[in-house]
């Protein structure tokens, strides 16, 4: 018990900093990642529901696209995704909260935030998988379909975030008649691209020092 307490925790403190990430990268106004893009975007044209709540609702849809897929092979255990979910969500109101007067007023301030973004997020990642206990439903839909389909994981990750991206940019087309956003909030840009491709890289430098500090908790 006191090890699952363990996991759960180290793995909610990866949740947190992964929440953070998106909510700083959303105020870089540079875009956000591939997986955050469509609630961006449906939050920018309705603003009375939250990112959070957005998020709530586009992982549940990922959540029922896992059962679809592999109906009775879909245990009870995968329903725990459904609290990650829930905390994520609220986690990136909170963080969106704190990082509302963070000056970026400048393309080097977005920028500056845009790898600052990056960097937690990856950090949040590595601490996320070290737990072993939430499971957010983006990578976890990502490994049913690799598996459904024969594909490895990373051939499926580049597809599944590049739908999510074009998915978005229409979306955003039709609500502002715009690609990026709604012409000032901007979610879709050179920074998705960046958090896309850098975040897998940062996680190789940080990795090390994440994986024997995490690994020296669970087994104490």
């Amino acid at each position: 018990m006191a090890n699952l307490l363990k996991r759960y925790s180290i793995a909610t403190l990866g949740l947190i900093l992964v929440a953070l990430g998106v909510a700083v990268s959303l105020k870089s106004n540079l875009g956000t990642s591939p997986i955050s893009c469509l609630p961006a975007v449906l939050n920018i044209r309705w603003p009375q529901i939250s990112f959070g709540q957005f998020t709530w609702a586009f992982n549940f849809s990922l959540i029922a696209l896992q059962l679809l897929l592999l109906r009775r092979r879909f245990r009870w255990a995968d329903l725990m995704q459904i609290p990650a979910v829930i905390l994520f969500g609220a986690l990136c109101d909170l963080a969106l909260w704190l990082v509302r007067d963070l000056p970026a007023d400048s393309i080097i301030l977005q920028y500056i935030w845009c790898l600052v973004a990056i960097f937690i997020t990856a950090v949040g990642l590595r601490i996320e998988i070290n737990g072993n206990a939430w499971m957010l439903s983006g990578d976890k839909t990502v490994a049913v379909i690799s598996d459904v389909s024969h594909k490895p994981f990373s051939t499926i990750k580049v597809w599944a975030d590049l739908f999510l991206v074009i998915f978005a940019v229409i979306f955003a087309w039709i609500a502002f008649g715009n690609l990026f956003g709604d012409g000032n909030t901007n979610v879709i840009r050179e920074g998705t691209l960046l958090l896309a491709m850098l975040t897998g890289l940062c996680m190789k430098l940080t990795d090390p020092l994440i994986n024997r500090l995490f690994q020296t908790h669970l087994t104490h």
